[in-house]
């Protein structure tokens, strides 16, 4: 009796399936291929676009890493850039103590480094 009902069931959607095999039956939101379609949609804008421009991001900041900038580590370490390698930097982390990290273990950046000081200030020239 209940293979009545699943042959019944399975002859049901065999004659909608004849019916929207037209140019509108993929646009069908009852069609699986629709749904799947929708839903890989969804996944690429909602999880892998956004990582991919996050990455993007970590790798360009990594890249434009320099002497004199405030970063932290993704151990939590916080220093000044005083040397940068190709896949090591070299930060101060207090007063005359240095650590090595490898490039990738850099978790952002915290500021970039002082600006060159300027030569006269508009003070100096007035208290003159």
């Amino acid at each position: 009796m209940i293979f009545a009902g699943l042959a019944y069931a399975a002859d049901a959607f065999a004659q909608d399936a004849g019916a929207g095999a037209g140019p509108a039956g993929l646009f069908n939101l009852g069609n699986p291929m629709f749904l799947m379609i929708a839903m890989l949609a969804i996944f690429y804008f909602l999880l892998i676009r956004p990582q991919q421009k996050r990455q993007k991001e970590q790798k360009q900041m990594l890249a434009n890493l320099q002497k004199g900038d405030t970063i932290f580590t993704a151990g939590g370490l916080r220093g000044k850039i005083t040397g940068v390698d190709e896949t090591v930097i070299t930060m101060e982390i207090a007063e005359r103590v240095r650590v090595k990290v490898n490039r990738s273990a850099v978790g952002g950046l915290v500021s970039k480094g002082e600006a060159p000081p300027e030569k006269e200030t508009a003070k100096e020239k007035i208290s003159e």
